[in-house]
This record gives C-alpha cells, structure tokens and sequence, in this order.
C-alpha cells in the first residue's frame, strides 16, 4: 500500500530533522573548567578554561576570540590565550584560558552570571574552507561581600579593623654565610688572576721580566713618543732578555740564550729580527731604518708573546 504524498513528505521532513547538521557535526562540545564557583570578593581575578572539541582539521579562528575589556559594569576581561592539541581519538582540542577580574560591591553573598560568547573555527580543503561556530555557555560565581552590612556596634573606629598580621621572623645568617663564602672565593679568584698576570704585588716577582718589560713599555708611552718611545721598546725587551737569562743577552748570545731557554725557541724569528733592528737603531744611528724593518707594534706583540710563554711555562 503506497503511503499518501502527505505523510511521504512528513517522514521526509522527520528525516531532514533527525540529521545532524554539519556544524553540530563539527563542533563535538564545549567544556567548562573553574578552580571554584563561589568566594569571590571586589578585585579578586577569576580564572576560567573553556574546553572546544571539533572534528579532526579544525582549527581556531583567532580573530573571533573576545577582546580584553569590559564584558559587563561589574566585570572585565583582562587576558586570553588559546591553546590548540590533538586529542587520542583524533578530534581537535582547543583551550581557552580566560581571565576575568570582579568589581561588583557586594552587600550580602549572591550569584552572578558571566556572559557567554561565540568563536569560530574553520578548516581549509581542497574546495574551500569550512567554518562552525563553538558556543561558550554563560556560567556563574558566586560574590561575597568585604564586609558586613551592619556591623556590630563598636565606640572606637579602630576597632572594626583586624591586626596586622605577624610574618614568620627570617634568619639572615645563613644568607649572610652565603654570601660570605661568595665573597672568598671571588677574592681568591681574584687573587690567583693577579698571580698568573702579574698585577699588584705580584708584579716584580721573580720569573716574569717580559710581564715588566711590557708594564715598563706602556709607562713609556705616557711620558714619550716618536723615535724615543720605540728606543724605550727596545730598551724594555733588552731588559726583559736580560733579566730571563741573568746575564747581558746581545745578538750573538741568542743561539745559547735558546739552548738555555728553550720554551722561547717558536719565538726565535721575532728575537732575530729583534736584535737586528736594536743594532741598527743604537749602533747604526738609524732609529728611523729600525722601526721600519721592525715597527713599534710588532716589537709589543713579540713583548706579548713572550710574557705569555713565561706564564705557560
């Protein structure tokens, strides 16, 4: 028996209704997370998590997030971060962390509503972007007031305020040994830093003549320049030689001068051409000739090098 038109169409309808629609499809729910319901006073921060599960490709459209500001005359909205996962069965999760600060003066404990809002999330394919709109519900908290609305009766003002306080008492000393112990190691650090280079009081100790030498060259730069400054550079090298070996060095003393000293043999190139230009400079009466074939920079990097030598070693 074939069913009238009208009761075709009914069934047709009925089925139309009982589908889902592709935005309820996507959207799977909207879950809502708070540390407490109740408790709150005047300026107190509200912290809330709303939870949005969507069809696996969906994501958030972060332009529909509510803006920071104010929501109701009692209530702002200060911050919102967003956070986007995938869950183990595949659907999308979106977290909304929102949070709002209370301003309503209560005079007695109440429950208020925080507006809810809409956001949207799409996902793109290959035939366009599909877009469904999440709901986050309204939800309550519970206010309290400040204070009691009346209060008892008291003559001294003073009186209604609670005491301070008493804050645990802080024991300083083990910051203060701290901090000590800091300290001795920092000036023993300090201390063997001025060992190695030489500073302070331990500049003129024995074995570092080079270190001296170049002290003595940088002193030199102070009180004098041109031909004498590089005659002082010679000069403080000389010394430095002098004083490393225990004896005059010259020129034809630097093959046994090596031997004695070995650790100063990779800087045998820079003494030769050394002891070549002091020749020119004080026997030849060229001062000008011996800080062109050696200039006055190379004799402090062959001070230098020297100084570093005698610390290594």
């Amino acid at each position: 028996m074939r069913a009238p038109p009208s009761a075709a169409l009914l069934v047709a309808v009925a089925a139309f209704l009982a589908a889902p629609s592709p935005a309820a499809a996507q959207v799977r729910g909207v879950e809502l997370r708070t540390p407490r319901a109740f408790g709150y006073f005047q300026g107190d921060l509200v912290q809330v998590q709303a939870e949005i599960r969507t069809d696996p490709g969906f994501t958030l459209q972060r332009s529909s997030l509510p803006k920071p500001g104010p929501v109701a005359y009692w209530l702002d909205l200060r911050d919102v971060r967003a956070e986007e996962s995938r869950a183990g069965d595949g659907s999308a999760v979106i977290r909304l962390h929102l949070t709002y600060q209370d301003f309503y003066v209560a005079l007695d404990a109440r429950t208020l509503e925080v507006p809810g809002f809409p956001v949207t999330v799409e996902s793109a394919g290959s035939n366009g972007s599909t877009t469904a709109v999440a709901q986050v519900p309204a939800w309550k908290i519970g206010v309290s007031p400040l204070r009691e609305v009346q209060p008892e009766r008291r003559d001294d003002p003073a009186e209604y305020l609670r005491p301070d306080g008493r804050a645990p008492r802080l024991d300083p000393q083990p910051a203060l040994a701290s901090a000590g112990i800091c300290l001795g190691l920092a000036v023993l650090a300090l201390l063997l830093l001025a060992y190695d280079r030489a500073w302070w009081i331990f500049g003129r100790r024995r074995g570092r003549p080079f270190a001296l030498a170049l002290k003595a060259l940088r002193r030199a730069r102070r009180r004098s320049e041109g031909e004498a400054l590089y005659r002082d550079a010679l000069l403080a090298l000389h010394r430095g030689l002098d004083e490393t070996d225990g004896r005059r060095v010259l020129a034809d003393d630097l093959p046994d001068f090596l031997a004695r000293h070995p650790v100063f043999r990779p800087q045998e190139s820079g003494l030769a051409s050394f002891f070549a230009a002091s020749r020119l400079a004080f026997f030849g009466r060229d001062t000008a000739g011996a800080s062109q074939r050696l200039p006055l920079p190379e004799i402090e990097g062959l001070l230098r090098r020297l100084g570093a030598v005698e610390r290594s070693a």
